[in-house]
């Protein structure tokens, strides 16, 4: 709701007083009962000065008729006198009967002078509450009657024509001022009509608006969850396998327990890395990029947490002091604050990658050139690849992974992933999953304009199939 909504419904009852019945109700028409036009204080003042007005007009007929003409039978005057009083009576129905009330009332006047008055504002009702047809209509109804009362009822020091002028010129006032009040309460009812239907568009709008913002949260929301998924759950699973590996064979040569905790340091940095990269996405652009001290905190803890897991001291596998590989991180990363997103040329690294956790994968290339992959699909294409290796990771270790890349501008980039499902009852790795990784790639494939396929097929393989568009 409107803010200035509460302000004018509220103000409508303490004014409603001033208004007329039918403006009121107009504007306030959840208060409205009914057909029927509540009465207004305005109204009733009115009503009580019309009857008042509609007596002394009659009052004032009589006396001067008396005066003027002693020749009126006494029978002919008091019936004229009464249907004066009943006119006036009558006159607190005009807002029920208007154009019933208007037609009686002219009709008695085609004889009667101390109805007069009761006529004009019989007249007056009509012309302010019903259509311009049926007020031509009643309007010429008093015309005639002018003439009829003329010709019945001649004035002998008056001609018949100053008679039908002066009636005339009466009824065409009251009728007048009656269209005038008319145009004023529809210009007043327009006016409120615009104010409502322009809060009602506002109220609208920032509804729209809000709705807006909060469909972009959603969609910023599952962009978030999609890059983090994607940037931390190759490098988290690959750390997983290796102290996996340490956990179950902790009697490995001393050089292979080397080889699996410089892996899982350097799995670690990479997934810290990352993260940091998300979160400096996620910042404001004004935000300044990690300070060299952080970066070589975040190294230190890594290689107190390598240290414990393997007892191995950090610098084994490289021959390396153990505080090298902390500096030489951190001041790359102080060098390089935005490193390189993964691009199609990154495959035979994550490939690698994956063959150093003790995966089978192999790689087919059919792509001429993959630097010269658009950005945005090289990244989408890498992390199809990154998730699928990460799925054949967890839910069917030990199997050979077949990943091939093929297309070229105009006609495409395919990504395929395929490894033989693994035997009934086979040993899963264990490693945790929130089930939404493929589901993550068929919205980032679409949201690429492409389209993604998953799922088992005949010959008893499990096949990631991305179909990406490369623009020429």
């Amino acid at each position: 709701m409107s803010p200035l909504e509460p302000a004018r419904r509220d103000g409508v009852p303490r004014q409603r007083w001033l208004l007329p019945g039918s403006v009121a109700d107009a504007w306030e028409p959840e208060a409205a009962t009914g057909r029927r036009v509540r009465r207004t204080t305005r109204d009733w003042l009115v009503d009580v000065a019309a009857f008042l007005l509609a007596i002394v007009f009659a009052v004032f007929t009589v006396a001067t008729r008396v005066e003027s003409s002693p020749a009126i039978p006494e029978e002919l005057l008091a019936l004229d006198q009464l249907t004066g009083a009943l006119g006036c009576v009558a006159l607190w129905l005009r807002r029920r009967w208007p154009v019933g009330l208007a037609v009686a009332l002219t009709l008695a006047g085609t004889y009667s002078e101390f109805v007069a008055g009761a006529t004009i504002v019989a007249l007056f009702t009509v012309a302010v509450h019903r259509p311009l047809r049926v007020v031509a209509g009643v309007g010429v109804l008093a015309v005639a009657t002018t003439f009829c009362y003329a010709a019945l009822r001649p004035e002998p020091d008056m001609p018949a024509s100053v008679v039908v002028a002066f009636g005339v010129t009466v009824a065409a006032a009251a009728v007048g001022w009656g269209m005038f009040v008319r145009a004023q309460r529809r210009l007043m009812l327009s006016l409120r009509e615009r104010v409502d239907r322009a809060e009602t568009e506002a109220r609208l709008r920032a509804e729209q608006g809000r709705l807006r913002a909060e469909q972009a949260q959603r969609e910023a929301r599952e962009q978030i969850a999609r890059e983090m998924h994607d940037v931390l759950g190759h490098r988290l699973s690959l750390l997983s396998v290796h102290a996996g590996a340490l956990e179950f064979n902790p009697e490995a040569p001393r050089e292979q327990v080397a080889r699996a905790a410089a892996v899982i340091r350097e799995s670690a940095h990479q997934a810290l890395q990352e993260l940091r990269e998300v979160i400096g996405v996620l910042r404001a652009p004004t935000s300044a990029p990690t300070s060299v001290s952080d970066d070589a905190a975040i190294s230190a803890s890594t290689d107190v947490l390598t240290r414990a897991l393997t007892d191995v001291p950090s610098g084994a596998s490289t021959g390396a002091p153990a505080s090298a590989p902390t500096g030489v991180h951190a001041g790359a990363d102080a060098a390089r604050p935005d490193r390189p997103q993964p691009t199609l040329a990154g495959l035979p690294r994550l490939v690698e990658e994956s063959r150093q956790a003790g995966m089978r994968v192999t790689l087919l290339d059919e792509v001429g050139d993959p630097g010269a992959a658009p950005a945005a699909l090289g990244r989408t294409a890498y992390r199809v690849a990154q998730e699928g290796l990460t799925n054949a990771r967890k839910h069917a270790p030990g199997t050979e992974v077949v990943v091939r890349v093929s297309g070229g501008p105009g006609d495409g980039l395919t990504v395929e992933l395929r490894n033989p499902l693994p035997a009934r009852g086979g040993a899963a790795t264990g490693i945790p999953g929130a089930g939404r990784g493929l589901i993550g790639l068929a919205e980032r494939a679409a949201l690429a304009g492409g389209r993604l396929a998953c799922g088992p097929l005949a010959s008893g393989e499990f096949r990631v199939l991305a179909w990406l568009p490369w623009p020429v």
